[in-house]
């Protein structure tokens, strides 16, 4: 079969590997949509593992299962989940799953941008979704990185009335700002360096948009009743969008750090005046099952609509152009590879 080996951000080559066979609880997924994620283009965090398969937002049609797999059948279209916890150790018991040894230890083999992939049992038995007859394969591409989403926004508490920030407007960013208007936040004010995902903010349901190089929590005042925001939610890791996370958020407020810096980031925090004043610092990774559930819903009652952030869609010889998309982050948002086309 074809896959899309990775060396690094900017040599990615067709190649040829055996297709994988399935095991008595296992299936064989024929990738038929696979979404690049932000984290695939992170070469300080890629590159280590290379080279290797990537690809974790996939979507496609069972087209074998192994003798034990009663729940699936050839046809069914699904959407994968690479990541699964345990849900039996101290930390799923405590409702922390995205922690779970097991979740950090899982995947597929190989990634999605692969014509297949073998989905061991674990993931068979915890992490293999059907599809809503009404939710296009491309759609569920989106289901992963809604389901982060899903859980950042259940941990910080957003609700209706609210004002979020939500700071950089690139896939996670925009995810943030269409569930937390779906979730009735009062107002939404997104920021980034780029004119194009700005206008996409706008259309996407942010009440203002800010560029990042403005002075945000000036204008945040002037925006609302001269208060900073009650949830501020970073989907950039770079240093000064931290900071501005922390000088953003109002008494009794709580930032959200959604994204991961670099590897030697630090982050000075103002503790004292943190702590005088209430304020929450959170980290979100991953999701859980549960999360993706509620995904699923959202997308197919079209209550978090996800078509208009598709802006690429790409074959499995044009993975490395849709890595320098993502990577150079000018005129795209989200950019899928059908590996069968």
């Amino acid at each position: 079969m074809r896959v899309a080996m990775y060396y690094n951000n900017k040599d990615i080559r067709l190649e040829e590997m055996p297709t994988p066979q399935v095991g008595p609880g296992e299936v064989l997924l024929k990738s038929l949509a696979c979404g690049i994620c932000g984290s695939d283009v992170m070469e300080w965090y890629r590159i280590h593992k290379a080279p290797l398969v990537l690809g974790h937002e996939a979507t496609g049609e069972i087209v074998e299962t192994g003798g034990d797999v009663k729940r699936f059948k050839k046809g069914d279209r699904v959407f994968v989940s690479h990541h699964v916890p345990c849900n039996t150790c101290y930390y799923c018991l405590n409702g922390n799953h995205t922690v779970c040894d097991t979740l950090r230890s899982t995947n597929f083999d190989p990634g999605g941008f692969a014509e297949y992939v073998r989905v061991p049992e674990i993931n068979v038995d915890r992490g293999v979704f059907i599809l809503p007859d009404n939710m296009s394969l491309e759609d569920g591409t989106l289901i992963e990185p809604l389901a982060c989403v899903v859980r950042g926004q259940r941990l910080a508490r957003i609700e209706p009335g609210q004002t979020v920030v939500v700071i950089g407007s690139g896939i996670s960013g925009l995810l943030h700002i269409l569930l937390a208007r779906a979730s009735g936040a009062g107002k939404i004010i997104a920021t980034d360096i780029s004119g194009y995902r700005m206008n996409m903010a706008g259309k996407l349901g942010a009440d203002s948009v800010i560029s990042a190089h403005d002075d945000l929590p000036s204008h945040l005042l002037k925006l609302n009743d001269n208060r900073l925001a009650d949830r501020v939610i970073a989907t950039a890791g770079a240093v000064p969008a931290l900071e501005t996370a922390l000088k953003s958020v109002d008494r009794g407020g709580t930032v959200l750090f959604f994204a991961p810096g670099g590897p030697d980031v630090e982050l000075h925090v103002p503790f004292n005046d943190f702590w005088r004043d209430g304020i929450t610092l959170m980290p979100t990774y991953g999701a859980a099952p549960l999360d993706i559930d509620v995904a699923i819903e959202l997308i197919s009652s079209g209550r978090v609509p996800v078509q208009d952030m598709i802006t690429h869609r790409l074959g499995l010889a044009d993975t490395a152009r849709g890595f320098e998309l993502v990577t150079d982050a000018k005129e795209s948002v989200k950019v899928i590879i059908e590996p069968h086309k």
